[in-house]
């Protein structure tokens, strides 16, 4: 059965380093919303580096994940001190969950203080795929797929929740996403 890969990306107003109040709860809320997420029905794991002391995101080793990149519009820093980059790279079992994980608890409520964090950007800040069972996304399968979303919009190769497709290439709905008119209720 399919697996649904779910990449986000997003450029940070200040390093992760900043030891400023917003950073240090950019930090907190990150380390309460892992645990949270990992125990929605659905999830099945995400990237994380095989050993945390290596360095800054460019620098880890990220194992089956694969070597860390990011979008070609990404221009800030590349060392610990100098990254301002938040980016995710996990797995799930269908769309719904993946819906419910993220607009709901701990994630939603960072959801909505992401502006005090992130910069707003003119592109996508996250895509969905479909890989085969047994398959782990890498970080460049991401950016790319991010790329393409950012490049074409939603097609069965890289998509959204609003316009999101099934495994086989049809589109598809999750209940309560995507235009008003469209909503089931």
């Amino acid at each position: 059965m399919p697996h649904l890969a779910l990449y986000t990306f997003g450029a940070l107003k200040a390093p992760l380093a900043d030891p400023a109040p917003l950073t240090r709860e950019l930090h907190e809320s990150g380390e309460a919303i892992y645990p949270e997420i990992s125990q929605q029905p659905g999830y099945l794991g995400h990237a994380e580096p095989t050993d945390r002391d290596g360095g800054a995101h460019f620098d880890l080793d990220w194992g089956a994940w694969g070597e860390f990149v990011v979008p070609t519009w990404y221009d800030k820093g590349r060392t610990v001190e100098t990254v301002a980059l938040a980016a995710t790279l996990s797995l799930w079992t269908d769309l719904r969950s993946a819906f419910d994980a993220i607009y709901t608890g701990l994630h939603r409520e960072a959801l909505n203080r992401r502006y005090d964090w992130f910069e707003r950007a003119a592109h996508p800040n996250y895509v969905f795929w479909w890989v085969s069972d047994g398959v782990i996304p890498t970080w460049e399968d991401g950016v790319s797929r991010l790329q393409h979303l950012d490049d074409h919009g939603s097609t069965p190769h890289a998509f959204t929740f609003r316009e999101s497709f099934a495994p086989e290439g049809t589109p598809t709905r999750v209940q309560g996403v995507g235009p008003k008119s469209d909503q089931v209720r």
